[in-house]
């Protein structure tokens, strides 16, 4: 064999390898999505999250992510916060995220809904009735609050682009869980103390997009079986034809 020609065949066997490989890393990243979306289903099919199950740490509340909590205590409005940026079925507005003081003298943060965006002023906002009695939240356990890129430092005061709960609990005093709430309206029939703050709460359910990798996974599949083709069009097929057809008949 040629140098020429086992430089070629080298390249692309690399090229056909390197290619299969990252089709097969994004039907692995798929499947790891899948088992995740499942772990959540199962977790939110469980009974509701009580405030003496509550995790104690960040590492005991990943594996309780999305399931269902029912907490009991008091809301501190004058440590409200709204996170900006956050649209909610085509309208601009913010997520008011309010800590919930529980029975044990701590707090935990809730996403209690959205709350529209004045269109002419930004910052002016309507401040949600806080009833001052105690109330019942239901919601699902989260690691954090929402959170979006954000390019400068992080901002302080009631309006933010993000907030980070150990941050935040240095910056108020509290004695904030480890995690948060992303509270959610009672099921139909059930009973519930009265809340009537106007918050709209559709969350999104977590996506898996296991779609989109199954397309990277084939384009880089497709990929390879190209660079195959391609080689032995041009490696083997058109040269032997190139040779049949400059062989003299005998």
């Amino acid at each position: 064999m040629k140098r020429s020609a086992a430089v070629v065949l080298l390249a692309a066997l690399a090229l056909t390898a390197l290619t299969a490989r990252l089709g097969f890393w994004q039907l692995d990243r798929a499947s790891q999505k899948l088992q995740r979306e499942q772990a959540l289903e199962q977790r939110q099919a469980l009974p509701p999250l009580t405030d003496e199950q509550l995790p104690s740490s960040a590492a005991a509340a990943e594996p309780q992510q999305w399931r269902h909590v029912d907490l009991r205590g008091r809301w501190l409005p004058a440590y409200t916060i709204y996170l900006e940026n956050r649209p909610m079925r085509g309208r601009a507005g913010f997520v008011v995220v309010t800590p919930l003081s529980l029975s044990d003298g701590t707090a935990v943060l809730v996403q209690r809904g959205w709350l529209a965006r004045d269109p002419a002023d930004r910052t002016r906002v309507a401040e949600p009735p806080t009833p001052t009695n105690e109330q019942r939240v239901l919601g699902r356990l989260t690691l954090s609050p929402s959170r979006l890129y954000e390019f400068d430092a992080a901002v302080t005061g009631r309006i933010r682009q993000n907030v980070e709960i150990d941050a935040y609990a240095k910056e108020s005093g509290l004695r904030l869980k480890p995690w948060a709430v992303l509270m959610v309206d009672a099921p139909a029939g059930a009973v519930q103390q009265a809340n009537p703050d106007g918050l709209l709460r559709a969350w999104p359910q977590p996506a898996a997009d296991v779609h989109k990798h199954y397309g990277y996974a084939f384009q880089w599949f497709a990929l390879a079986a190209l660079t195959f083709c391609l080689y032995v069009w041009f490696q083997i097929v058109r040269p032997w034809r190139s040779r049949r057809a400059t062989t003299p008949a005998s």
